[in-house]
């Protein structure tokens, strides 16, 4: 987690520094952020504006927005109904999402009683996502089975 100046620089700063030298970097289309936040990043070299399918399979990096975030659970909440947000936050192995520091929340079912989520948020398909996947069913602990293998949060301070 990592709290980023509310600008488009600052955004595009703190992806690529996570990112490193890792492309292609596929960005899922925003929905409740500002897009302004996007368009710096998706002029760089090695973001893919219109990824084919082969791309999904291939790339390094993903950049979503979530809609909220839990402070207790440390997770954020995906809408993987929109756009490609649901391809982006699970196929490429690092995931990083940025979110508004207004919309966190203590607890989980505190985004079900307040109005500052409106109700048609809740119309559609979200994934809280808490971290890499992982499992430890077979044996040892292993990351990124189902998902990305890192998860990086930007939080919008």
């Amino acid at each position: 987690m990592e709290l980023v100046a509310r600008s488009p620089e600052a955004v595009r700063d703190a992806v690529l520094a996570r990112a490193s030298a890792k492309r292609p970097i596929l960005i899922a289309a925003p929905r409740y952020l500002s897009p302004d936040y996007f368009r710096p990043l998706r002029e760089w070299e090695g973001v893919l504006s219109h990824p084919s399918a082969s791309d999904y399979r291939s790339a390094a990096v993903g950049v979503t927005e979530a809609f909220a975030a839990v402070a207790r659970t440390g997770s954020v909440c995906v809408d993987i109904g929109a756009d490609i947000a649901g391809y982006v936050s699970l196929l490429p192995r690092l995931h990083i999402v940025v979110v508004d520091i207004d919309k966190l929340v203590f607890r989980p079912s505190d985004l079900f009683r307040l109005e500052q989520f409106s109700r048609p948020t809740f119309q559609r398909s979200f994934v809280f996502i808490s971290g890499p996947s992982a499992t430890a069913d077979m044996g040892p602990l292993v990351r990124g089975v189902h998902g990305p293998h890192e998860l990086h949060i930007l939080v919008l301070s």
